[in-house]
């Protein structure tokens, strides 16, 4: 019996070593490939798009736009040229989902503020109350990096139509009120070439991890 081991030793360790590779590459191969869509407003929840672009299906961008940071400069898109970036839409007397919002883009400012390739943008949806000097007090209070977060305010009607026709992430009341636009939670990751490619609440630390998890992707992929 001794004999018998030892003659098929060699041939079972190969088998097992054979078997180990057939099973890891099975596995591989049934397990999905990590993608993120890019989205387009016919993907999104009709709410939070404009009528005139929920048709749209495909080579949907984020707009250029011009508006005003917290520190007077100009802000356009060629601030974010080749970057990837977060933005949301806040106001800086919301007593509700805005604190825990801002808290959470800290942390994330935290993780990428030696990143050159990732920054931060956050739109007022009062651009009337909230001026450069009410965006500079806010951000000196929260402990902003200028150099990393854009807080931006300007023309109302821009910033409505980029909330609703390029980051598909508000909601109207369709009363065309003062404030006829309702901000909602979501943080929109947006790529190297404008396109979104993920929505996530804001107040969830979970779907933050997610967010930071989905960055490291897209450095990487667009990287290939």
């Amino acid at each position: 019996m001794l004999k018998f081991f030892k003659r098929y030793k060699t041939f079972a360790i190969v088998f097992s070593i054979l078997s180990a590779i057939m099973l890891f590459s099975i596995y591989s191969l049934l397990k999905p490939e990590k993608t993120l869509p890019v989205y387009q407003p016919d993907m999104v929840n009709a709410e939070l798009v404009d009528t005139t672009v929920q048709y749209i299906r495909k080579y949907h961008k984020i707009a250029d736009f011009e508006l005003v940071n917290q520190n007077g400069d100009t802000i356009t898109q060629d601030f974010y040229k080749d970057k990837i970036y977060v933005a949301d839409f806040f106001f800086t007397t919301c007593l509700t989902i805005c604190p825990v919002m801002t808290d959470h883009m800290l942390k994330i400012q935290e993780k990428i503020k030696n990143d050159p390739e990732v920054f931060l943008l956050s739109h007022t949806v009062f651009p009337r109350t909230d001026s450069v000097p009410v965006l500079k007090k806010y951000a000196e209070e929260k402990g902003v990096i200028d150099d990393k977060w854009n807080l931006v305010t300007g023309d109302k009607k821009q910033i409505y139509d980029l909330a609703r026709k390029s980051y598909l992430a508000t909601k109207s009341t369709g009363d065309g009120g003062k404030y006829d636009m309702i901000h909602t939670e979501n943080f929109v990751l947006v790529d190297k070439n404008q396109q979104i490619r993920g929505f996530y609440d804001g107040t969830n630390p979970e779907a933050i991890e997610n967010l930071m998890a989905d960055i490291d992707f897209l450095k990487n992929k667009q990287q290939e």
